[in-house]
């Protein structure tokens, strides 16, 4: 039988099957050996082949079929291990916050320099508009700023109030989307807001540390009803960018990857070398210090930089 994996809880799979039922599914011993370095051989998003265990309804995954594109994440604690996060998806929604608790940009670049890596468009949703007076929306308009004038869309919603939520059902009509973010940015109330009667739970934040208390455990795929599927995956603390070679980095960049031509030496690095074309471009203020600051973070292993 073949479905498509819509739940994820570590050990088992919960698989959507071409009969119209949904099945749970473990794996196969084989696939943890087939070089595959991950914790999830298999992930939310995936086409699997898979039979029913003799006198069982469960099932098991023996084939997974080839992915389009998916995204990944390193583990910081365990950085050997990587995780993906879902996969074959038609784009990616970051949801931030500038406040309770607030996003770092560092935290943005990485996951839209993952997303360009795996060819997945990227999105940014600036959530809890509901809390900002002029100064905070000044602030926030400079944000979204940064990241318009290289090509990504920004958002602003309130899940709390529904501002925008009809907007954002629009983006989200007939497409698979990834929704990801911090814990405590609000994710889990915009889904609510676009799936109701669904119920997802949603969690408080910790005055003590700003911080959002995870209350998605596990990524599920959910079905959309005005069209196409959402992917809620746990919130993440922090993104160790995986399997990108330090001399790639510049091309996950899309404001340095239209200038890297211009560079003095085809194997630029744009970290100090004379006749760097990016390095210019910061000076003269048409590629964002904060931009440039993740680049040299990421390229030289900084995982957490704010």
């Amino acid at each position: 039988m073949q479905g498509l994996v819509i739940k994820s809880t570590g050990s088992w799979y919960q698989v959507h099957a071409e009969d119209g039922q949904d099945y749970d599914c473990r794996i196969k011993g084989k696939f943890r050996i087939q070089g595959i370095q991950t914790t999830n051989p298999i992930a939310v998003g995936d086409r699997v082949e898979f039979e029913l265990e003799p006198n069982s309804d469960n099932g098991i995954i023996n084939k997974l079929h080839d992915r389009r594109n998916y995204i990944i994440r390193k583990s910081i604690n365990l950085s050997k291990q990587a995780q993906i996060i879902a996969a074959n998806m038609d784009q990616a929604f970051l949801v931030v916050t500038l406040a309770s608790p607030r996003t770092s940009l560092g935290f943005i670049d990485r996951f839209l320099a993952t997303a360009e890596a795996y060819d997945i468009p990227a999105i940014l949703i600036f959530n809890k508009l509901d809390l900002f007076h002029e100064e905070g929306l000044a602030i926030l308009a400079e944000y979204a700023a940064i990241y318009e004038n290289i090509g990504y869309p920004c958002y602003t919603v309130s899940a709390l109030k529904g501002t925008n939520i009809s907007l954002i059902e629009t983006l989200l009509k007939d497409k698979t989307t990834l929704f990801s973010g911090h814990s405590g940015v609000g994710k889990s109330s915009l889904i609510n807001a676009l799936l109701p009667g669904r119920d997802i739970k949603t969690g408080e934040i910790s005055e003590s540390s700003d911080k959002g208390q995870h209350t998605t455990t596990f990524a599920e795929m959910h079905t959309l009803p005005f069209g196409g599927y959402l992917i809620d995956t746990p919130g993440i603390r922090e993104l160790g960018i995986f399997d990108i070679r330090p001399e790639e980095l510049g091309h996950y960049f899309r404001e340095m990857r239209d200038m890297m031509h211009e560079c003095k030496f085809n194997n630029c690095r744009h970290v100090n070398e004379p006749g760097c074309a990016v390095i210019k471009a910061v000076e003269r203020g048409e590629i964002a210090p904060s931009r440039y600051e993740s680049y040299l973070s990421i390229y030289h292993g900084n995982e957490t930089r704010a």
